[in-house]
């Protein structure tokens, strides 16, 4: 008797698990991280800092760990990414139990964990969908992605819990413990069917190709430079000016957790709902639900009472995840097996370059123009860029195939023993 699908096969199980063990430890160490600088003396400008730590190294890495990716076998990348945070997580435990951690100290640490990302996620992007049938790549990527949210979700409220409860050092702990059994997971991947990659021209060599990759697709330049700014300001909206109205008009913090909670939990419902839903036009679906991500900052403009605000969260939320699954599967679809981590490279440092200057430059914007016109000017370039995408004729027309091809270029077709896998920021 069959206790899962056919396509649910020995490494989707252990990428899948390996994420949702991860996930659960790093949404935790998230908050540990934040309320140990508070309880080293820090000051708000000092859990920024070290929250910058760890951004930094991952912006300036991403590419070189693309190239890497496409030239060493992607399941040693991972477990090497995963054994490096697992290290930097102990250490940093070690130092908050010890006491008196020292903020240069605890940025080191952040900024090699942001390193160990930095590697990972080209390398993991991929997997997943490399590792089931190319009919049902849709819905292998939806479960797992509904497997990383729920994570996420419950990694939050319970890293929460824990730091009040025994700290900030033993959720740090946990985090080190949940990467080293992760690795583990992902070191018994079955690679036997990944064609070998010849030696490459070099790494220099490697980016522009994966440049060329890039810039030869229109739709694929197009949503990646439109992310780039959706991203910023989203993240804008999200941790500068949502708090501020939360507090001055919805009754604290209280209330906005329950609306990011309301935006977590749709992201689920959006993974279910793509476990039976199979879009034709890939693109031009995805797109239109990046419409609902400029609803949020309109509904903190105005502002919308607490209950409105949750549920505008929960539809995005469902929204979003409709996207991210179309584009993965566009992506998969699309571009040659060989050069994948290259292109992911570009597509996540498209995703992340721009959002520190974009927080950086709220407050001042605020000051400039207020926040209401800030939070309308949030919603408009959403709105804007979003058209714009769609007037791209490939984004309308790309449409899934219905049996597995090699992509251009020659790649062998991902159904025929690729295992490689995405977790789209999570490790």
């Amino acid at each position: 008797m069959r206790t899962r699908p056919a396509w649910a096969g020995r490494n989707y199980l252990l990428l899948t698990g390996a994420t949702v063990i991860a996930n659960l430890g790093s949404s935790g160490a998230l908050i540990a991280t934040a309320f140990a600088v508070l309880a080293a003396g820090g000051s708000a400008t000092d859990v920024g800092l070290v929250a910058a730590a760890r951004t930094i190294p991952l912006v300036l890495f991403l590419l070189i760990g693309g190239a890497v990716a496409d030239r060493l076998p992607r399941h040693r990348v991972m477990v090497a990414a995963n054994a490096l945070s697992c290290v930097s997580q102990g250490l940093f435990a070690l130092l908050v139990l010890a006491g008196e951690p020292r903020l240069w100290q605890m940025a080191l640490l952040a900024a090699l964990g942001g390193t160990g990302q930095a590697f990972f996620a080209p390398a993991s992007e991929g997997m997943v969908l490399a590792s089931v049938s190319g009919e049902q790549a849709g819905r292998a990527f939806a479960v797992f992605r509904m497997g990383m949210n729920g994570a996420n979700i419950g990694g939050t409220a319970l890293g929460g819990a824990l730091v009040a409860a025994v700290g900030p050092g033993w959720v740090l702990a946990i985090d080190s413990a949940a990467f080293a059994l992760a690795g583990a997971l992902r070191a018994f991947l079955d690679v036997s069917g990944v064609p070998v990659r010849a030696p490459g021209g070099g790494v220099l060599h490697d980016l522009r190709d994966g440049w060329r990759e890039v810039a030869s697709r229109r739709w694929l330049w197009a949503v990646v430079v439109q992310f780039s700014i959706v991203n910023a300001v989203v993240a804008a909206a999200e941790a500068v000016y949502g708090p501020l109205v939360a507090e001055q008009h919805l009754g604290g913090p209280g209330p906005w957790g329950l609306a990011l909670a309301a935006f977590g939990a749709g992201t689920v419902g959006g993974a279910l709902m793509m476990t039976r839903v199979r879009p034709h036009r890939l693109l031009l679906i995805g797109a239109l639900c990046v419409f609902p991500l400029a609803l949020p900052s309109a509904a903190l403009a105005v502002p919308l009472p607490a209950g409105g605000l949750t549920a505008v969260m929960f539809g995005t939320g469902i929204a979003v995840e409709v996207f991210a699954v179309t584009w993965m599967t566009a992506l998969h679809q699309e571009i040659p097996e060989e050069k994948f981590s290259r292109v992911s490279s570009y597509d996540w440092l498209g995703s992340l370059a721009v959002v520190p200057l974009a927080t950086a430059l709220a407050g001042p914007v605020q000051d400039l123009v207020g926040r209401t016109a800030a939070l309308w000017g949030c919603s408009a370039l959403i709105a804007l860029l979003t058209a714009a995408v769609l007037c791209v004729p490939e984004v309308r027309r790309l449409t899934r195939r219905t049996k597995p091809e090699p992509a251009a270029g020659g790649a062998v077709s991902r159904a025929a023993g690729a295992t490689e896998s995405h977790t789209a920021q999570a490790e």
